[in-house]
């Protein structure tokens, strides 16, 4: 948005901060805040509390909003030029909240999920992510073949705006954790175990066919490759499932770096996970809190130094891991500790992208919403909601009314937004 020219008296106002001004001097506050992305709120006074991000309700339908033009009484004549009323602020920043948002969904094409065609086209939604199978109800739930990917993704990508960059991701690993499989037609690829075991020619080609895999189907983000260490070859949710390329810091980085390398010059980005390192925990962190306080050590945070370093890294996802030697309060997706690490010791300054925020592990210890704004506190730019432990088809609207509320009580500010904003568009090569 361009701030209105000021008289030529009166100096020009930063344009952040005059959004921000904007913002916080609306009179109604969160209510005005959350209308500009949702449904009008009822008059009663219970209603002005949104609904759990895990509710099972789907959105409301919002009335179209006002042109700006006159009443009947008083219209222009038919001659006169119609004129597009400037976005507002509030609109410019819900906009904004919206595109660092990632979501699930259940559908093999767009119109089986028309609220993710809504969440594109109306409210910019930034992001979705594909899976195999739907976990609450065992079926199908975005991949059947790779021709009905590819026109899933074409549909995706037809329905947004221009200069949005519309993230699809996938988590596309190998081994066990490999969405787009044999079984719906696509290559098999080997588990991270496999290929860290094997020869640099063999990572080569196995980091090919990932790419090509992800290319050809249309996907532009890959949250992986896994960068934790197998300390504990008995681990639940890395050592035991063959998701690391190894417990030596040099074959990670080798091996993933390999891997970059292909996805990067295929065209797909990639978030390397899970900050700051799971591999010595003892419990499947999407199912409960995981705890390594004892057993972690700093040669964990290695491969994301040494990656960042050779600028290799796209993004990097955070984990749900309790470490109290980084902090004894929050997990790791939660806490300004870890990601002041992420940012200064390791060095990395672009897109950190939380975990899925619906996961147990977070929403049953500090509640849906106040997960988001802490994810946002502490400095994470792309949240991550997969919609499999819970199927919420309002999540984008939610969101995006709860974040805004934080920004109207000063809990907030528009320049996080900003912030995270930018380091997304600067991971695409697209303008902020």
């Amino acid at each position: 948005m361009q701030p209105e020219r000021p008289s030529a008296a009166t100096p020009p106002l930063p344009a952040r901060i005059a959004r921000r001004d904007v913002l916080l001097g609306l009179a109604s506050g969160l209510t005005a805040l959350i209308a500009a992305c949702g449904p009008a709120p009822s008059t009663s006074p219970a209603s002005s509390a949104p609904a759990p991000i895990g509710s099972a309700s789907a959105p409301g339908t919002a009335a179209p909003p006002s042109s700006g033009a006159p009443s009947a009484s008083a219209a222009a004549p038919s001659s006169a030029p119609s004129i597009t009323p400037a976005p507002s602020p509030v609109d410019e920043l819900a906009h904004r909240v919206a595109g660092l948002l990632i979501v699930g969904f259940r559908g093999m094409r767009l119109a089986d999920a028309p609220w993710v065609r809504t969440a594109i086209a109306r409210d910019a939604l930034g992001g979705v992510i594909l899976f195999d199978r739907d976990q609450l109800t065992g079926r199908a739930r975005n991949v059947t073949s790779p021709s009905q990917v590819a026109a899933l993704t074409a549909e995706l990508r037809a329905t947004a705006a221009a200069g949005l960059g519309l993230l699809i991701g996938v988590d596309q690993e190998g081994g066990i954790v490999t969405r787009l499989g044999p079984s719906h037609g696509f290559p098999a690829v080997a588990s991270e175990a496999t290929v860290g075991a094997g020869s640099v020619a063999g990572a080569r080609t196995w980091a090919r066919t990932i790419a090509s895999t992800l290319a050809s189907a249309g996907c532009n983000l890959d949250f992986a490759p896994v960068v934790d260490l197998d300390v504990n070859p008995q681990n639940p949710a890395i050592g035991a499932l063959g998701r690391s390329f190894s417990a030596d810091p040099d074959v990670v980085v080798r091996m993933a770096g390999i891997e970059l390398d292909a996805l990067r010059l295929a065209g797909v980005r990639a978030a390397a996970k899970h900050f700051p390192g799971i591999g010595s925990a003892t419990v499947n962190t999407d199912f409960g809190v995981a705890d390594v306080t004892k057993t972690w050590t700093r040669t964990e945070l290695d491969p994301y130094r040494r990656l960042a370093a050779a600028g290799k890294l796209d993004a990097v996802m955070v984990g749900h891991v309790l470490n109290g030697q980084l902090d004894t309060k929050y997990p790791a997706s939660l806490s300004r500790a870890t990601l002041a690490l992420l940012r200064g010791d390791v060095g990395f300054d672009g897109p950190a992208v939380t975990d899925d925020l619906q996961a147990a592990a977070i929403t049953e210890r500090f509640g849906a919403d106040e997960s988001v704004l802490l994810a946002l506190e502490a400095g994470n730019d792309l949240l991550l909601f997969a919609n499999q432990q819970v199927y919420d088809p309002g999540i984008v609207r939610h969101v995006v009314g709860v974040v805004l509320g934080a920004v109207a009580h000063g809990r907030l500010t528009a320049d996080q937004i900003d912030r995270a904003w930018a380091r997304r568009q600067a991971m695409l090569g697209l303008p902020n």
